[in-house]
């Protein structure tokens, strides 16, 4: 008996774990994705709850710990740049985790602990789906055609694929918010602190350390202009117009992104999805549902998906997997995806009065979102 062969496409923290849970359900995979090599890299990100679980069933906690980016807690400044308020690493509910580590980090580790026979081809991407209800064809940019059991989708919260399978079944919940991660050089004054200053005006500035010498920054703002299809250089100048006088280290941030190789632009998007699969088509992790930074832990959900969609696959046929996965899933996003009341504004206070000594409360909301 042949073993069933799933295409996973996408492969970041999603479509890597479910590939190597997949693999060891006894499924031949194919990973593909459109990037031409790997992507190291990326922003701190956190592992929680039931992914700690995943984890450690995977044999992985230990290579992960030793990557950690050494970060001890979150302190929240005023406008002066004062702490006002400490979350140390030690409140298992606080915005700083036990286990953190870089996005690109975390995905190395996990790829390296691919089991034999997974296939992970670069440079590719999906171009067409036919399904024909026993099995699905996908025709990729490189020309191939090629057919499998199953086609998971697990690609990021704009995934082509997806919307090319559901249309306009993939909703979309704008929050308002853009944000724009960097990497810049490490200052004297950096600590192993995350942290978190807000401006007048919706706006925020977070610095947070890292394991290799430098410092993650992010600027984050409230806007109805949707930013991230703009050329990079166009973009350096919408962040230094909005950014020029919000005070504390906002110009070092500004010019360390002006020499910085990794900017990007992100702006916060759910998905709500009436269901996560068609036939012989399902997605996972954000591509499926996500969260944005807002309603946390997005990292962990997406482990915790790939390993129930394995389980669910590998003790049922197709169709009752799929929505045993679902059934599974579903409570778990719902609750990750119902933010506090008043949000953006909450987390992006316009007033000086919601960026001065109250805003300790606003990292507390987050704290409560990220530990969900």
């Amino acid at each position: 008996m042949t073993s069933p062969r799933a295409l996973v496409s996408g492969a970041g923290i999603a479509g890597l774990t479910t590939a190597f849970w997949l693999a060891r359900a006894g499924w031949e995979i194919t990973v593909i994705e459109r990037f031409g090599a790997f992507r190291d890299g990326g922003q701190n990100i956190d592992i929680r709850g039931a992914a700690r679980d995943v984890l450690t069933r995977m044999g992985l906690e230990d290579a992960v710990r030793a990557l950690g980016t050494t970060e001890e807690g979150t302190a929240v400044l005023d406008g002066g740049g004062r702490v006002i308020a400490r979350f140390p690493v030690e409140d298992p509910d606080g915005p700083t985790a036990e286990l953190e580590i870089l996005r690109g980090d975390l995905a190395r580790v996990i790829l390296g602990a691919l089991p034999a026979g997974v296939t992970l081809r670069y440079d590719d991407q999906i171009e067409g789906v036919r399904d024909d209800g026993s099995d699905v064809e996908v025709t990729l940019s490189s020309g191939a055609t090629e057919r499998y059991d199953l086609l998971i989708v697990a690609e990021g919260v704009r995934s082509r694929t997806r919307d090319l399978v559901f249309g306009p079944a993939a909703g979309r919940r704008e929050l308002g918010v853009t944000m724009a991660y960097g990497t810049i050089p490490r200052a004297g004054d950096d600590d192993r602190w995350w942290r978190w200053y807000s401006a007048e005006g919706g706006r925020q500035i977070t610095l947070r350390p890292d394991r290799t010498g430098t410092t993650r920054a992010t600027l984050a703002f409230t806007t109805d202009r949707d930013l991230t299809d703009l050329p990079l250089e166009q973009a350096r100048a919408e962040l230094r117009r909005t950014f020029h006088d919000a005070g504390w280290q906002a110009r070092r941030v500004l010019d360390g992104f002006a020499g910085s190789g990794d900017v990007y632009l992100d702006r916060l998007t759910q998905i709500d999805m009436p269901s996560w699969s068609s036939g012989r088509v399902c997605v996972t992790g954000d591509a499926a549902w996500c969260v944005t930074p807002l309603g946390g832990g997005g990292t962990s959900l997406a482990m915790v998906g790939g390993y129930v969609l394995a389980a669910c696959l590998g003790r049922a046929e197709v169709g009752d997997a799929l929505r045993g996965y679902e059934q599974w899933m579903r409570p778990l996003i719902e609750d990750a995806q119902k933010l506090p009341p008043g949000t953006p504004g909450l987390f992006y206070p316009r007033s000086a009065l919601g960026c001065g000594p109250c805003a300790w409360r606003l990292v507390s909301a987050a704290s409560e979102s990220c530990a969900s």
